[in-house]
């Protein structure tokens, strides 16, 4: 089963299995060893690529910002809204659990890491530079720092109520008419925005 991964696949091998381990079970759920034993692999083979096990995470947390400022940019590539930028962030967040727990999870990364640090800034800047668009549809924001905190806030509770299962252990998903995710979101972000719960995206 080694020979599956030669020429770096086994790099991005560990890195998919962590997550998926991660969305399962926490972030607190595999060692090194056990990851090269699901693989098939000597349990040397991902302390080469990786060093570490907060390598691994660090590593999850580098691809998920890329990854989120990436479908953020897309948005405002797109002429998107600010509330179109907050529904990719969800988006993102319940396509790829496993490395959006780790991505918010400060205490398990090196914080230290260069390309952590332009991965995390990369998508900060996407989500901060949103709140223009807020002032392209008239809405007046008079302090934009708040509205990029409010923003955030309301679009990353929702992703982690979403993903920790209390959105509907709550009782509170059956409230809408709709119980979809996206939709739930467009609804409770646009009441921040000043948008319409009817509107669509462009």
């Amino acid at each position: 089963m080694a020979d599956a991964y030669h020429h770096g696949n086994l790099r991005a091998a560990v890195l998919e299995r962590a997550a998926e381990v991660i969305e399962s079970e926490g972030p607190y759920s595999f060692s090194l060893r056990s990851l090269a034993a699901d693989l098939g692999v000597s349990h040397t083979a991902p302390r080469h690529h990786f060093g570490s096990r907060e390598g691994i995470l660090n590593a999850l947390a580098v691809e998920g910002f890329q990854g989120l400022a990436e479908s953020l940019r897309a948005v405002r590539a797109e002429g998107g809204t600010l509330l179109d930028a907050g529904v990719a962030y969800v988006r993102f967040a319940a396509d790829h659990p496993g490395k959006f727990q780790v991505m918010f999870a400060p205490r398990l990364l090196d914080d230290g890491d260069a390309e952590l640090a332009a991965a995390r800034s990369a998508a900060f800047a996407e989500l901060t530079g949103g709140v223009d668009t807020l002032q392209d549809r008239g809405i007046a924001v008079e302090d934009s720092a708040a509205a990029v905190v409010a923003g955030w806030a309301i679009v990353h509770g929702i992703a982690t109520l979403a993903l920790s299962g209390n959105l509907d252990t709550s009782g509170i998903r059956a409230l809408f008419a709709d119980t979809d995710l996206l939709t739930i979101t467009r609804r409770s972000a646009g009441l921040l925005f000043g948008v319409p719960s009817g509107e669509e995206s462009p």
